[in-house]
């Protein structure tokens, strides 16, 4: 897997996000670059398991859809003299 790149306006935002949490929630004042340092850091060594996560969620998506569809096509099935 490669390395998730952001625009330089998505990190930005994300620095942003990351000294108001730290301001508002620890109390806590942190420079934009320590900011960009943490999610680099989180993006690499954490973002895998929020991807992975994502995989798996994208993946029950879809198979619920195929169920979807398996049974819209067995709906759409004609009696016949053949049995299954």
């Amino acid at each position: 897997m490669e390395s998730i790149q952001f625009s330089s306006e998505e990190k930005a935002l994300i620095v942003r996000k990351i000294q108001l949490y730290f301001s508002e929630e620890l109390q806590q004042k942190i420079g934009g670059f320590d900011a960009e340092f943490l999610l680099d850091f989180f993006g690499k060594e954490i973002g895998v398991y929020f991807y992975n996560r994502g995989l798996y969620d994208a993946q029950a998506a879809l198979a619920a859809k195929l169920d979807d569809i398996h049974d819209a096509i067995h709906q759409l099935e004609k009696p016949t003299d053949f049995s299954r």
